[in-house]
């Protein structure tokens, strides 16, 4: 079912690893020219284009794009006593880590009279995504909606696809989450035109632009991402998810094994690889995931994602160069299963989220850790972060110095203008210690 990729004996140069991550045919760049077209044709037309979309994409035409406030107080109504209990200790948790994740303001005294001070300041408004595809996900919306909360954003909006077995409405699950968070501008569309509304805006629906759009979605929600990025910031390109396991011959095959398929349910091309220096831990997962593949609730997606050129068992020299590996892979979600996870911990420098022991799944992650889910894929932790309290914030430098501290630096500042021949920038210092009668000041 699963391919094996045997790198021992090879090259284990950055390069040389790099070319051996397995990865998916489809990219977020062979997605972009569709998505640059469904966020085009919502420019152009609006909430009509939303309701066309949502007619071929998602297989109905909601009766309302913005979700009536009444939709949302049914569903929470209606919401499950124990989804909600579970629902309530996750925003707890994640309120608790999201916190910790707003930096101090900070004041340095550079010298008498000149300070810096720093502050992190929350953008305005934001659109969160919730997909609601081949799985219905509250648990992102908490994941969403929380950071930005903390961060200070005072307008959030909300964007899930339209259900049609709910008749056109967003599944009432997330409307019972965002309504319990106090979000109540929920909008029923899905995919690259949700994000092009977002960071556009939509008139018509009183949609105003966001500054930033967040949130995991597939391909084209990522293409999309990647397309709106200048008009609006984003978090990361979160598109089909990926679970990297390092694992020697101590771990248990069968959790190694339930760990890929969890993660492999979620869609075909999900990513799911095993790195090990550990032939028979290599053997066994291999042989469970057939067994555990062909058992689970979803086992045509679980089987078309670990078939898939994306997903793999990795054998290594040792766990030195596991790690080097997962480095070049970058994974969203990183377990390490190993003897002493510490010490494979300090080698590890990418990763969207970490996983450390046999007792710290990835589901663990997804739903109650505290940690947030919403993760850059595709490889992107090597140079992007999780969603966070500081995705929403900005950190800006605040200077403040006096006539005396300006004079002791204004000779610095004329001989760097004079090097760049930038003549004016040192005109504009000394213009403040010229008399007033040389500066043509007027008195009354």
């Amino acid at each position: 079912m699963i391919q094996t990729i045997d790198l021992r004996g090879t090259p284990t140069t950055p390069a040389a690893l790099l070319a051996a991550v397995p990865r998916a045919l489809t990219t977020v760049t062979s997605a972009s020219d569709i998505a640059a077209e469904l966020i085009a044709d919502v420019r152009a037309r609006g909430e009509v284009a939303l309701l066309d979309q949502a007619e071929r994409l998602d297989h109905v035409r909601p009766q309302h794009v913005r979700v009536p406030a009444e939709h949302l107080v049914e569903a929470l109504a209606g919401l499950d006593p124990a989804v909600r209990a579970a629902v309530e200790e996750t925003i707890r948790r994640v309120r608790l880590a999201s916190a910790a994740q707003v930096p101090p303001a900070v004041t340095t005294t550079i010298t008498a009279g000149a300070t810096i001070r720093q502050r992190w300041q929350p953008v305005n408004r934001v659109g969160l995504y919730v997909p609601a595809g081949k799985a219905v996900y509250p648990s992102s919306v908490v994941m969403n909606v929380v950071p930005a909360q903390i961060a200070g954003v005072s307008s959030i909006a909300l964007a899930s696809p339209p259900q049609s077995r709910f008749d056109g409405r967003v599944h009432p699950t997330i409307l019972a989450v965002a309504a319990l968070l106090g979000v109540n501008e929920v909008y029923a569309m899905g995919g690259a035109g949700a994000v092009g509304a977002f960071a556009y805006g939509v008139p018509g629906l009183g949609l105003d632009p966001v500054q930033i759009v967040t949130g995991p979605g597939n391909v084209y929600v990522a293409a999309a991402k990647r397309l709106v990025r200048g008009q609006a910031g984003i978090d990361s390109e979160a598109g089909p998810t990926d679970i990297l396991v390092i694992a020697d011959a101590g771990a248990d095959p069968l959790l190694v094994a339930a760990d890929l398929v969890s993660q492999a349910e979620h869609d075909e091309l999900a990513a799911a690889v095993l790195v090990t220096d550990s032939v028979g831990l290599a053997d066994a997962v291999a042989a469970r995931l057939v067994t555990l593949a062909a058992t689970t609730t979803h086992t045509e997606r679980v089987t078309a994602a670990l078939s898939g050129r994306q997903s793999a068992i990795v054998l290594v020299d040792d766990l030195a160069v596991a790690a080097a590996f997962s480095n070049a892979f970058g994974p969203e979600h990183l377990e390490i299963q190993t003897s002493d996870p510490e010490a494979v911990l300090a080698t590890i420098e990418n990763a969207g989220a970490i996983f450390l022991g046999p007792h710290s799944p990835v589901s663990l992650g997804d739903y109650s850790a505290g940690s947030n889910h919403v993760l850059p894929t595709g490889g992107q932790s090597r140079f992007s972060s999780a969603l966070g309290a500081y995705t929403f914030l900005r950190p800006q430098q605040i200077v403040s110095y006096s006539r005396e501290a300006l004079q002791a630096v204004a000779a610095n500042i004329a001989a760097f203008s004079k090097a760049e021949a930038l003549p004016a920038h040192g005109d504009a210092v000394t213009a403040r210690f010229v008399d007033d009668h040389t500066a043509g000041k007027t008195s009354n």
